[in-house]
Order: C-alpha cells, then sequence, then structure tokens
C-alpha cells in the first residue's frame, strides 16, 4: 500500500525516508508499532467497506437486469 501512495504522490526514496523520520521522531519508537497496528485496521476496514458495496452494485445491477427481462 505504502508503494501505491508513494507512487501516487510521486514520492521518491529520501522523500519517504525524510518522512518516516520526521514520524519517527514525532511519535517516538515505542508508539510506531501502534500506529502501525492501527494503520493496517483502518486499511482492511475501508477494503471490506469497498468490497461490500461493490457486492450490492453487482447484486443490485443483476436484479434490475433480471427484473427488465422478466417485464417485457
Amino acid at each position: 500500500m505504502v508503494i501505491n501512495i508513494a507512487s501516487i504522490m510521486n514520492l521518491m526514496g529520501p522523500d519517504v525516508m525524510v518522512i518516516l523520520l520526521i514520524v519517527l521522531l514525532l511519535f517516538g519508537a515505542k508508539k510506531l508499532p501502534e500506529l502501525a497496528r492501527g494503520m493496517g485496521r483502518a486499511v482492511k476496514e475501508f477494503g471490506a467497506a469497498r468490497d461490500e458495496i461493490e457486492r450490492e452494485l453487482t447484486e443490485s445491477k443483476s436484479g434490475k437486469t433480471t427484473r427488465s427481462n422478466s417485464q417485457a
């Protein structure tokens, strides 16, 4: 996921290293695993919500085409 975000924002190696160093200085080494865990959970929940919405849209599209064909 970091690679995708970095490529979208056009960040290269040194830029990412500076950002990570700033995060380390701001939050400290003890908080980093906790922050990473929280980010992982957030990404997982976002992915699950996205999959659920896609599934509902697919089901609603297939339901509309089935109803349209049965009414014709």
